[in-house]
């Protein structure tokens, strides 16, 4: 093969891995498939450790978030009213990734009695692949990943991706800025 011929083939992988490692960056998740379970992980309650398994059976809401984060701190509303509305049909997970008390902190001065994991370290970010806040999926009672939005999240979105989660799929609700 002819030295320039050679020279384009490989410019043009090498682009193409640029484009994939770029379009994965831009919303992270890497880790992240629809249809499928995310990644499992433990934390602490008080009642002891829970993994994330352990919510099979239920939809469950999973919120990457931070203190700092407006969009973040204004979502929060919308996951109380998706335990309100649905119920122990519903299991609502929050995680920051800031120093340890920060996050529980704002939840106990806000008066928002959601749990909470404290990623100090960011492992369940790494292996979620989450680089931009907030990022919230939508499991479905298999354990599933039905919905993903990165950004902002409406009480429209998240109902009705709740809703789809629990076997209603009478509005789609794949989010097209990601996973698709």
């Amino acid at each position: 093969m002819p030295a320039e011929v050679q020279w384009r083939r490989d410019s043009l992988m090498f682009g193409a891995l640029v484009l994939a490692a770029l379009t994965a960056s831009q919303t992270g998740l890497s880790s992240i498939r629809y249809d499928v379970p995310p990644p499992n992980f433990a934390f602490p309650t008080p009642q002891g450790t829970k993994y994330l398994s352990d919510f099979h059976g239920r939809v469950v809401v999973v919120d990457f978030w931070a203190t700092w984060c407006h969009v973040c701190t204004a979502e929060l509303a919308e996951f109380v009213r998706a335990r309100e509305t649905f119920g122990n049909r519903v299991a609502v997970v929050t995680i920051s990734d800031e120093l340890p008390d920060v996050a529980a902190g704002y939840l106990q001065a806000s008066k928002i009695a959601l749990p909470l994991v404290e990623d100090v370290a960011g492992a369940v970010f790494r292996i979620y692949s989450v680089s931009a806040i907030p990022v919230t999926l939508v499991l479905d009672p298999s354990g599933n990943v039905s919905y993903v939005s990165v950004g902002g999240l409406s009480w429209t979105e998240l109902s009705q991706a709740i809703e789809r989660a629990q076997g209603n799929p009478s509005t789609s609700t794949r989010d097209g800025r990601v996973l698709q």
